[in-house]
């Protein structure tokens, strides 16, 4: 499908052809007698809305685009200009010919100019056309190229003039030209994946979105609670690490059929969601629903005597004591929750363990059901269907890691239309319309051409992008910052110090979305791998290199990295290292962050405050500016894992660790504001109120830590380093910053460690 080897890619690409060409513009200026039938432009131009006319008044020919009431002196070329900033593209590159050096002030009027202003009440969505990504734009040389190549040649009758500039972001979120140093062995192209389609993706988000309302459904008619935020997308994702099935997104083949993610969440929720209390009424209101909601279980469900004696008896005796003391204070009713909650959780646990593991089983048959039916589909659109080979034996030739490559071909593919409204791209198919702004949008086209085999024109491009954007909008849902937790990024100043420090080449959990570099393990490679991924990092074994990994937060997820890291540490004396981020969860602590401080491997250790270090967001592919970056509300953990190798090349030094912390350090340009994806977290002064780490629920009301969660002192035998800021002067004090790439960082509902009803108490 792919190939990247590392002397493929250049850093500059070959000039192509213009789409008009420069033969028109060296023509004579055109009397009215001679263009009374206009020559016509090319196929391009005349489907973007462009026609050549006459001007009267300047006695020469312009070019008019009924579309955008754009009018041109010159010849128009697609994509060399913007419509708001330049509307006559007087700052466009000018064609060689006779009419390249008439003034500025000779242009033909536009429509709105003759036709008088327009009311002020009346708001426009500036509209552009649908413009064709042809061999012209990708064979540019790219806007991130040294200032210092040759300047481009004056245009002749026998040399195409050069190909108009890609559109660069105001703001460059990635470093694309950063080479790999990952060796991996070469392996054969995959013969399971299929390669992506449109009508695919269109099914797969109507069976995944049907799945959704399913688990809705299930949670209130069994449970009488509404499914922990974000549960679903935290499912898909643990479900994966152990899917043996076929379909890149809905589980099928796994062993256990019950998920310990789902099945605890759910149970965390149960009785009633408990929320983040900031004053008396509001605990005093949670301490009697809850008593209400444990009686009333415990009525409707088949418990043993002692049981529903126990529950009975507790919730009368706090009903009867909220009648009668109104005096209490918020700690008091807190500790009356704790205390019921501590005797009535085992009990209700008990009774609605078969209920909750039945909602766990029909999720997942359901899915495997919705997984055969889309194989099937699939398989159907194919022109060859695959045939099952036997497994070819392992390749001993070692080479830099390239992205993933299918045996499959791509069968053709249905077009998709392509504007732009204001600065964000717009990508149609039979309806369902898809966004990523512009500057995510050339990210996207230079990773295609860096990381694409089969489709040198580019006739495959906007589909494949769709698709990619469709399959991303299904698994994180569509709620109001739905998943964007799960795709958190560093900020770039940390990765610029990786780099330096470190020689990090490869991110091994992102997206080509939210990637850093044009190297990086995804979830999807069957439609990431047109982009540059290397696929899932699980299954991908690096024989050297140095990583970054920010893995979302999934526990079983988080735990099974662990157990790949230290194989592949293991079995390499090449030098290999990863740098680790992951919540400093330590009421319990997970079983990851225990298992890495007590690894060999381990070679240093920074822990980084909760509030004083940033995220950039999940949604940076389609958000605001101002909207990029995000405090984290919970303290991160920053482990070295590294072989002897390793360590002796990318050894974590003072002064490497020193640079590191000064990149973590917010911006002082950006206000340091508190907002997050998930519910509002809590400041670092409501400690009364802040949760402890043990409270971490699914639920999304809950942080998943507070600014005391740091005070524990790691007992690891490593060096281990704690940054300690003063909260009070956020942006003069050295941080620490972690990633998420496809990680859930600041939302509550960051997955939880297994604890019990009894522990998901709402304030210390």
């Amino acid at each position: 499908m792919s190939n990247d080897s590392q002397g493929s890619v250049k850093g500059e690409a070959a000039i192509m052809p213009s789409p008009s060409g420069s033969a028109s513009s060296q023509e004579p200026p055109l009397s009215p007698s001679t263009t009374s039938k206009p020559p016509e432009l090319p196929d391009e131009l005349v489907q973007a809305g462009w026609s050549k006319c006459w001007s009267r008044r300047e006695n020469r020919p312009y070019y008019f685009n009924r579309f955008t009431n754009q009018s041109l002196w010159e010849v128009p070329v697609l994509g060399q200009h913007d419509v708001i900033s330049d509307p006559l593209g007087l700052n466009a590159a000018p064609a060689e010919g006779g009419d390249s050096n008439l003034g500025n002030g000779q242009r033909k009027r536009r429509s709105s100019e003759e036709q008088g202003p327009v009311p002020n009440n009346i708001k426009r969505v500036k509209m552009e056309p649908t413009t064709p990504i042809s061999p012209s734009t990708p064979g540019v040389k790219p806007w991130s190229s040294a200032p210092e190549d040759k300047p481009a040649q004056p245009a002749t009758p026998t040399t195409p003039s050069p190909a108009p500039a890609v559109y660069r972001p105001a703001v460059i979120y990635w470093d694309l030209d950063a080479q790999t140093n990952a060796v991996i062995r070469e392996h054969p192209p995959d013969n399971h994946l299929l390669p992506p389609h449109p009508e695919m993706e269109l099914l797969r988000a109507q069976l995944v979105t049907k799945l959704r309302q399913h688990y809705h459904e299930l949670c209130h008619q069994r449970e009488g609670i509404d499914p922990p935020r974000e549960s679903f997308n935290r499912w898909l994702l643990e479900r994966k690490v152990i899917d043996k099935g076929h379909d890149p997104l809905l589980p099928s083949d796994c062993d256990p059929v019950i998920s310990p993610s789902m099945f605890r969440e759910i149970m965390n929720d149960i009785p009633i969601r408990l929320a983040r209390i900031k004053y008396k009424e509001e605990a005093r209101k949670l301490l009697f629903k809850y008593a209400e909601a444990a009686k009333r279980m415990i009525d409707s469900r088949n418990a043993s005597p002692e049981s529903r004696k126990v529950v009975k008896w507790n919730a009368e005796d706090t009903m009867s004591w909220l009648r009668r003391d109104h005096s209490a204070s918020k700690e008091d009713y807190m500790d009356r929750l704790e205390h019921l909650r501590q005797q009535c959780g085992p009990h209700l646990s008990a009774v609605a363990k078969d209920s909750v593991e039945g909602i766990c089983s029909k999720i997942y048959q359901l899915s495997a059901e919705y997984s055969r039916r889309m194989r099937q589909t699939h398989l159907s659109l194919l022109q060859d269907p695959p045939t099952e080979a036997s497994a070819s034996p392992q390749q001993s030739r070692l080479v830099y890691c390239y992205p993933v490559r299918l045996a499959l071909p791509s069968p053709p593919l249905p077009r998709v239309e392509l504007h732009f409204e204001n600065d964000v791209a717009c990508l149609r198919f039979r309806g369902e319309m898809v966004k990523v702004n512009r500057g995510h949008f050339s990210k996207l086209e230079l990773l295609y051409r860096y990381s694409c085999i089969d489709d040198p024109r580019f006739e495959k491009f906007l589909t494949r992008v769709w698709c990619l954007l469709k399959r991303y909008q299904v698994m994180f849902g569509s709620g109001t910052n739905e998943g964007t937790g799960l795709q958190g990024a560093l900020p770039v100043p940390v990765f610029e110090a990786l780099i330096r420090q470190f020689g990090v080449s490869f991110e091994c959990f992102a997206s080509p979305l939210n990637c850093y570099f044009k190297q990086f393990g995804s979830a999807f490679p069957d439609i990431d791998g047109f982009f540059g991924s290397r696929g899932p990092f699980l299954s991908f074994r690096p024989v050297s290199g140095s990583f970054e990994a920010n893995p979302p937060f999934c526990e079983e997820l988080m735990d099974t990295m662990v157990a790949h890291f230290e194989e592949l540490l293991d079995k390499s004396s090449e030098p290999l290292s990863f740098i680790v981020f992951v919540p400093e969860w330590r009421d319990p602590v997970t079983p990851a962050l225990t298992r890495m401080e007590a690894s060999r491997f381990l070679r240093h250790q920074l822990n980084v405050t909760a509030f004083e270090h940033e995220y950039r967001s999940g949604s940076q592919h389609i958000c605001k500016r101002d909207e990029m970056y995000y405090r984290a509300v919970h303290g991160t953990a920053v482990l070295f894992l590294q072989n002897d190798a390793g360590f002796a090349k990318w050894a974590p030094t003072p002064e490497r660790l020193a640079e590191l912390m000064a990149a973590y350090r917010p911006s002082p340009s950006r206000p340091a504001t508190l907002a997050s994806p998930g519910p509002a977290p809590i400041t670092p002064g409501d400690k009364d109120s802040a949760p402890k780490a043990a409270d971490r629920t699914q639920s999304g009301v809950m942080s998943p830590g507070g600014p005391d969660d740091n005070n524990n002192t790691n007992n690891n035998t490593t060096t281990t380093t704690t940054i300690t800021t003063n909260s009070s002067n956020t942006n003069n004090n050295t941080t620490t910053t972690t990633n998420n790439n496809n990680s859930s960082s600041t939302s509550s509902s960051s997955s939880s460690s297994s604890t019990s009803p009894q522990e998901k108490m709402a304030a210390v």
